[in-house]
């Protein structure tokens, strides 16, 4: 077992409190956005290897040896290269507007993109490296998304209630959301969506102005009610990002609230955007993002169209399956991970961790100890670890000593 040191990401929208007061560690004074715990080569944790006491790059540890790292079964299936990513996740403003591709997609288009002479960190590139990127978040606090289509009807009767309240308001509704309604009143679902997300995508300036007038609107007193999350929401990205297209498209979007503890999943083509909240992030190892709007980066408008799934979905809630000690065990229906959580007493016995393969273990409560066959590892609030497909069976004990109860997340695939 190796205990780890991760890197932590500062993008703009990331808390300067959250991940600090969670891991039980001094505040950087920075935004603090994402702590990567894996092996993908943008920010790969580093292990301190005891056998020569020397601290590796994960994906070069892994590289040594790939069967005793990772099991002959992820090897076999995903080559050999930690198939997961975990992260915590803390969003203090919204992230952008955005959707991850297919495998296929991902492998054809990180191949076109080196074909065609793209550096690997040039900033109109889409595709970083060449694998799909599922991912669920499992709630640490209250927790604010938007997530996969609505039903066109669902928007349908947003967009009625704001030109009623245009109404009420003497003030002529913007050609833009007349054009949406049309839009959204023909044909399939799949068909008015790609139809009305294609004109707010594409619609510049008059767009932007249609936003404005909306969000003016609704700032000066027009009733949010029954739409009070949908249109609150516009309001505050518009303040943010002031006409952009991801302002109105939020309204296309099913809006979330998940509670501490409650979870969900997004496959690949799920248009979605984190808008608050601190949680544990897992998803293939991949760095792919396609973006839409609210943010200043490059947005790819034929690429994105191309990697959007249309169809609307409910939400994709991930429920718990209960393991034999009660334990929390969190499987989405992708091959490359699960999460397990793990929440001990002072009069719990050990809790055997669900591997597969190779896991990861972050401690966010008390204190714990994995023990092996092989040997044994202590980890404090804030620690983290790498356990090798070859350790298995791991068994996670409340450290000795320990009198509060402790909470830890293991990842592992999903085989």
């Amino acid at each position: 077992m190796y205990q780890l040191e991760n890197v932590l990401r500062d993008y703009a929208w990331g808390s300067t409190t959250a991940i600090a007061a969670l891991l039980g560690r001094p505040e950087s004074g920075r935004p603090e956005a994402e702590l990567w715990i894996g092996a993908h080569s943008g920010s790969p944790s580093v292990a301190h290897v005891p056998e020569d006491g020397t601290d590796t790059p994960l994906d070069a540890l892994i590289g040594r040896d790939p069967e005793h790292f990772l099991g002959a079964a992820s090897v076999a299936r995903f080559g050999p290269r930690l198939p997961f990513l975990a992260k915590v996740l803390a969003a203090a403003e919204p992230l952008s507007l955005q959707v991850h591709p297919s495998l296929e997609q991902a492998r054809e288009g990180f191949a076109r993109e080196n074909d065609a002479g793209l550096p690997a960190d040039a900033a109109n590139r889409n595709y970083r490296d060449d694998n799909h990127k599922p991912e669920m978040i499992f709630a640490l606090t209250p927790f604010e998304a938007l997530c996969g289509f609505r039903p066109a009807a669902d928007t349908r009767r947003i967009l009625d209630h704001l030109v009623q309240c245009f109404g009420t308001a003497r003030t002529p509704v913007p050609a833009v959301l007349a054009g949406l309604l049309e839009d959204l009143s023909g044909g399939g679902d799949s068909e008015a969506l790609q139809r009305a997300f294609r004109r707010l995508i594409t619609g510049g300036e008059d767009v932007a102005a249609a936003t404005d007038q909306v969000a003016s609107l609704l700032k000066s007193g027009a009733a949010l009610a029954p739409y009070q999350a949908e249109l609150a929401t516009v309001v505050s990205l518009n303040e943010k990002y002031p006409g952009d297209p991801g302002v109105m498209i939020s309204l296309l979007l099913n809006r979330i609230s998940l509670g501490p503890g409650e979870a969900v999943y997004l496959p690949a083509g799920n248009v979605h955007a984190y808008l608050h909240g601190l949680g544990v992030e897992v998803m293939a190892s991949s760095d792919n993002v396609l973006r839409g709007g609210l943010t200043p980066k490059f947005v790819d408008v034929p690429e994105l169209l191309r990697t959007i799934d249309f169809q609307p979905v409910a939400v994709p809630m991930l429920a718990a399956e209960r393991t034999v000690l009660d334990q929390e065990l969190f499987r989405p229906p992708f091959e490359e991970f699960q999460l397990q959580r793990i929440e001990l007493g002072p009069e719990d016995g050990p809790v055997p961790l669900a591997q597969s393969g190779a896991a990861v273990v972050i401690v966010v409560s008390g204190a714990v100890y994995l023990d092996s066959p092989k040997g044994d590892l202590e980890l404090a609030r804030g620690g983290s670890a790498f356990l090798p497909a070859a350790e298995a069976p791991v068994n996670v004990h409340l450290a000795a000593g320990s009198t509060g109860p402790a909470l830890a997340f293991a990842v592992t695939t999903g085989l």
